[in-house]
């Protein structure tokens, strides 16, 4: 089973990811993770990738499509696997159709886990942070047990980052809405894309995701 897995920030996308990888067998491609491993394993394309992100530049699409392709070939591949990250751009989707048909691994399905922008947006302006420990809580669903100390370390100062701030969030939320409607529209166009619900029960949105899951065992 090979998968892409979508999502604006904080809809869930993160913790729906660790579920599916432990009730299936297959390997979860994070863009950071797989960065992070062609860096410390000193490979040719981690090697490239790394002059540009100490420059501070994007990494070019050559260097990451080939980041995936080699990473699609290794052995935990075998079972399957859900990208995460990948693609951004048509480009990169349009490459990775070439990618998987050149290792016959296809893609079987994109999920996108649907959430409303707004209430997306006030999700994720109501997150603050313990100064002390880094603990995260959510004004909405997620305080602390006494209010004002913290669960993990009993800290009592709280900060909220900048890219938390609603207006920060507004944006970060509209640049990936620009950047994931024309994906959207590229695998529902190929049949592949399947829409669930985020805006419940984290429980309810993996029972959706498994219905889709199973139709295709």
């Amino acid at each position: 089973m090979n998968l892409i897995l979508m999502g604006l920030p904080g809809a869930g996308k993160g913790t729906q990811a660790e579920k599916i990888v432990v009730k299936y067998p297959i390997a979860h491609i994070s863009t950071g993770d797989m960065f992070r491993a062609a860096m410390a394993n000193g490979t040719e394309l981690g090697k490239q990738a790394k002059s540009y992100m100490d420059q501070g530049q994007l990494v070019p699409d050559e260097v990451t499509e080939g980041l995936v392709k080699e990473r699609l070939q290794e052995p935990d591949t075998e079972s399957g696997y859900m990208l995460d990250g990948f693609p951004r751009t048509i480009a990169q989707a349009e490459a990775l159709t070439d990618i998987t048909a050149e290792l016959n691994k296809p893609l079987d399905a994109v999920i996108n886990i649907d959430v409303d922008p707004k209430i997306l947006a006030d999700r994720l302006s109501a997150r603050y942070i313990c100064k002390t420990c880094g603990a995260t809580y959510n004004k909405l669903y997620h305080n602390p047990k006494v209010e004002g100390t913290c669960d993990r370390c009993g800290g009592h100062e709280f900060f909220q980052r900048d890219d938390d701030k609603p207006e920060t969030v507004q944006n970060r939320l509209q640049v990936n809405i620009e950047m994931n409607t024309p994906l959207l529209d590229f695998y529902a166009d190929r049949k592949l894309l399947y829409t669930v619900n985020g805006d419940q029960d984290i429980d309810a949105v993996f029972a959706e995701i498994e219905k889709i899951l199973a139709a295709m065992a």
